[in-house]
């Protein structure tokens, strides 16, 4: 009788890992849902350089859990591994919030934001393969509630991410760049909110069927075991496989041409799976087990890079192209970051009774097949979202319907394919591998937010800002003969922004060839260690500053030059920030001096002076140039839906490869 009312329902442990990981989560996304946002209107980042680091920061995110995995299944367990990461992602939203406090200072807040998000990237490859480990471990194997239970998981996932935006967007996404640390605060209380629910619950409720506590530090025969010859031969594969991985590195760098991060994050996917899959300790069957891990994780890298456009791109889509007013109220563009999560939230239950029922008729479909339908769906997605934009004038705005439709169908998708993945990762992993194959399957994902975040950067931008200059930095002196002013705050703050202004703009870098373009991490990095200023002007030797720049006023009357919805994008309305704008005389640029409160010193202003360029450049993809959000999207409706076919006529082999399992 017991034995029977334990299967009809789900261990209590169950939902002391939904509430850990619910708030987690929130912590995670409440700081993502903000992001991008803080990167370009507080740090004054450009999209595509803002795109670069989101792209570098999640692929990361998820590459670490192989460390983490690697250490739970080696040294410290399960416990132990999610409490350090916990810890340590705690510390890096506080991080976070201490960069908001000194935004109106980059050179200071950059650096304190990179060691906050270096402290997020390792906590949460502690933290996440671990606790989704456990959540099989509460199960004996082969039980079918596994499916549903990480269905369940997986809405406590996203519950802490729909709560997320709503919080942080809130008190962070105000339109005031001061206000982005009190999102990240919020972030950091809710990490630690989770970190003591789990430790002070972890014993009563973390135990498996048989009573005994689960995710204690593993057994040192797991080591000696490992292969035939024992830790000698382990030593030398791992050492094998170092070698391959730094050898990978540099050809991926060096041969390639990508980026650091890119070039790891490369390297490890194919090291970390080369090392696990060349055990000759494996079973035939268990070897083949993990090539369905691989196979499918390899298709999961396309659902990701389209479904991970919503902390970039779409964000982008929503702030600029969405008519966010209801009722007379303009919410931020934060909130619709949580629309997937609270249809999921709303869905979950629907889609884990119906594996349920499903399976009790033998009628359920197998992990391929449903991550085939997740996959096709992704691509349903963008192709809803490119009808409602082919053909757009930029300067209209669509409705809600259409991104909320984009939304709802992502989070069919994601149901059919994320937590079924999970639960596939911990039934097809042999026991010493468990916590290392969930850090593999993490590691598809880190591929592909790299690969999301470089192609939201082929967005393409009606205007762009070129670079950014703390005025305050230069001797500002004023010349008003033949109506030219040179560099001068006071004066050029006088200029009202009522109608656009035409001038003549002057450098003495007007016969200096232009700087070698970087890109990725390098332009990251060049924008931290170097004031692009000195990339864009000459300065003399003597520092004469005042010489850099001229602004001479053209005295015949100014066309309307910039259009209302460019001029929106580049005259970001609200918050403290005050603005005055210029327009060069070829009226290829606008020139915007920012003058924003100090926080820290009361009383005083931040001046920055903004180059945008109103005509720019379109991106290419292999060549052909993106010239509208319409060819944008059809990207990713080719890239989920050419890997859904794919994977659909691959799911009946995956499935004899599977062994008996589902």
């Amino acid at each position: 009788m017991e034995q029977n009312q334990a299967q009809s329902g789900h261990p209590k442990g169950l939902y002391l890992l939904f509430t850990t990981e619910m708030w987690e989560r929130f912590s995670y996304y409440g700081m993502r849902a903000i992001f991008t946002l803080y990167l370009t209107k507080a740090l004054l980042f450009d999209k595509a350089l803002a795109s670069a680091i989101y792209g570098d920061y999640t692929g990361l995110v998820y590459l670490t859990p192989l460390i983490g995995g690697f250490m739970a299944d080696r040294y410290w367990g399960n416990r132990k591994s999610i409490i350090i990461g916990g810890i340590m992602m705690a510390i890096g939203q506080f991080l976070m919030f201490t960069s908001g406090l000194f935004y109106t200072d980059p050179a200071a807040a950059t650096p304190i934001m990179l060691l906050g998000l270096l402290m997020l990237i390792f906590g949460n490859g502690f933290f996440k393969p671990n606790i989704s480990t456990m959540v099989g471990q509460l199960y004996p194997q082969g039980d079918r509630r596994v499916d549903a239970a990480f269905t369940i998981f997986y809405m406590g996932i996203n519950l802490g991410a729909f709560i997320a935006p709503i919080i942080c967007g809130a008190v962070g996404d105000t339109g005031s760049p001061a206000d982005f640390k009190w999102g990240f605060l919020a972030a950091c209380c809710g990490m630690i909110l989770s970190l003591i629910i789990f430790i002070f619950l972890k014993d009563k409720y973390i135990v498996a069927p048989d009573g005994k506590m689960i995710g204690g530090k593993p057994e040192v025969q797991v080591v000696a075991a490992e292969t035939p010859k024992g830790e000698e031969a382990g030593g030398k594969r791992v050492a094998i496989w170092l070698g391959v991985l730094v050898f990978l590195y540099l050809l991926f760098k060096g041969v390639v041409g990508f980026d650091i991060i890119g070039s790891f994050i490369f390297a490890c996917t194919f090291a970390a799976p080369g090392y696990i899959i060349s055990d000759p300790g494996l079973s035939k069957i268990e070897r083949s087990r993990i090539w369905v891990i691989y196979i499918i994780a390899f298709f999961v890298i396309a659902f990701w890079a389209a479904f991970e456009q919503a902390g970039a791109s779409l964000t982008f889509f929503a702030e600029e192209q969405t008519n966010r007013e209801v009722f007379g109220w303009k919410f931020p563009a934060s909130l619709f970051q949580s629309v997937n999560p609270v249809l999921i939230v709303i869905l979950a239950p629907i889609f884990a009774g119906l594996w349920v029922w499903l399976g009790k008729r033998n009628q359920e479909p197998a992990a391929p097949l449903k991550q085939a339908i997740g996959l096709f769906l992704v691509a349903v997605g963008y192709v809803v979202i490119a009808f409602v934009v082919k053909d757009l004038d930029p300067a209209r705005k669509v409705g809600v319907i259409g991104l909320f439709s984009l939304y709802a169908i992502h989070t069919m998708g994601e149901l059919c394919l994320s937590p079924i993945g999970l639960s596939m990762v911990v039934k097809l992993a042999p026991v010493r591998y468990s916590s290392l194959l969930m850090g593999v399957w993490f590691l598809s994902t880190a591929l592909a937010n790299k690969v999301a975040g470089d192609l939201s950067g082929l967005y393409p931008e009606e205007v762009r800002k070129e670079f950014a200059v703390n005025v305050d930095d230069f001797s500002l002196k004023a010349d008003t003969t033949a109506n030219t002013v040179k560099l001068d705050t006071a004066w050029f703050a006088s200029q009202q922004p009522d109608s656009t202004i035409l001038w003549k703009v002057s450098t003495t870098a007007d016969n200096k060839p232009a700087p070698v373009e970087k890109e990725g991490v390098a332009k990251f990095m060049a924008n931290l260690t170097a004031d692009p200023l000195i990339d864009f002007f000459s300065k003399s030797a003597a520092g004469n500053s005042d010489k850099l720049l001229a602004i001479e006023k053209v005295k015949a009357p100014a066309p309307a030059v910039i259009p209302p919805h460019k001029l929106k994008q580049i005259l970001v309305v609200g918050g403290k920030t005050k603005y005055t704008y210029a327009v060069s005389a070829d009226q290829k640029n606008a020139y915007v001096l920012k003058m924003t409160p100090d926080e820290l010193n009361k009383g005083k202003f931040v001046s920055v002076m903004e180059v945008w360029s109103l005509d720019p450049t379109k991106p290419k993809l292999f060549g052909t140039p993106i010239t509208n959000l319409y060819e944008f999207f059809v990207i990713f409706i080719g890239l989920a839906g050419i890997a859904s076919v794919i994977l659909f006529f691959l799911s009946k082999q995956l499935l004899k490869m599977m062994h008996g399992l589902r």
